[in-house]
């Protein structure tokens, strides 16, 4: 049950977040400190909360960079996530695509991404990895048993930090749609983004990234 309560996606976690309460003020607030800093800040009169997480991985930045760019396979290893795959590529070079949650106690949740990849990690392995992403809710009819996420927007950013070792800055905006139990929102105060940085590393660490031949 524990491990259960840990297991959250990027989308999990803003969920879970904004459910909290929210604030007045539109400072930063700091939730978590170790292993990643994490801040959250409210958007007056919404439920719509700004998350801002950043912190060393334990990962090169081409490992993640290869977890995060393989959208089909976030299913096997991001949590609560039932459905990943990528619809169609777009104009700009990015792509459409879409994700269903499985949560606990709560109705399903979906979302469709236009997700566009900035920037990439050079062949040697130095540079950065940048994809920004943005809700595009209307792109194709919500299904009648699952509640589709109409703001979600945000942005990874893993620069190299060495060999095995990279520094990551996740961003991320969303309106949960729909009411969340308290006790899911208190859960996932401290632990859902970091949960999810885990297990994002937790991936890159398992891949291998082969280096262009000299």
């Amino acid at each position: 049950m524990v491990a259960m309560k840990r297991r959250w996606s990027g989308a999990v976690a803003a969920v879970v977040l904004l459910m909290a309460g929210v604030a007045v003020a539109e400072e930063w607030e700091t939730v978590a400190t170790e292993p990643y800093v994490v801040k959250v800040r409210a958007r007056p009169g919404s439920k719509v909360k700004d998350i801002w997480a950043e912190g060393e991985m334990k990962a090169s930045a081409a490992q993640a960079q290869a977890a995060l760019e393989d959208a089909e396979s976030y299913r096997l290893w991001m949590p609560y996530v039932k459905e990943s795959r990528v619809v169609k590529p777009t104009e700009d070079g990015g792509r459409l695509t879409y994700t269903r949650l499985d949560l606990p106690v709560v109705s399903s949740r979906d979302y469709i991404s236009h997700v566009v990849t900035e920037s990439k990690v050079a062949p040697d392995g130095t540079g950065a990895y940048v994809q920004r992403w943005k809700a595009e809710p209307d792109a194709f009819p919500a299904r009648r048993d699952v509640v589709r996420l109409r703001t979600n927007e945000g942005s990874w950013k893993v620069e190299s930090k060495g060999e095995g070792k990279s520094w990551v800055v996740y961003k991320f905006t969303v309106d949960p749609a729909g009411s969340i139990p308290g006790f899911l929102a208190s859960v996932g105060q401290k632990d859902a983004v970091l949960d999810t940085l885990r297990a994002v590393e937790k991936r890159a660490k398992s891949l291998t990234v082969t280096p262009p031949a000299k």
